[in-house]
């Protein structure tokens, strides 16, 4: 008889996301389409305005120049 493994996660139980992505869900269709609740353009710009990006960080000293 298998054991049942203690660590999976119960389909009912939602992951945490920042305060300003409550709601935010993404499923893979049976067409391997991906389905977001929210807009691509409102996730990009919540990423440009929390995450530095250590490629960019250079580019504001040179164009300061």
């Amino acid at each position: 008889m298998a054991k049942k493994k203690s660590d999976e996660k119960s389909p009912a139980e939602n992951p945490r996301v920042h305060k300003d992505l409550n709601g935010f869900d993404i499923k893979i269709n049976s067409f391997g389409e991906i389905q977001m609740s929210f807009e691509i353009d409102k996730i990009n710009s919540f990423l440009n305005n929390t995450v530095d990006d250590k490629k960019l960080r250079n580019r504001k000293k040179d164009s300061e120049k």
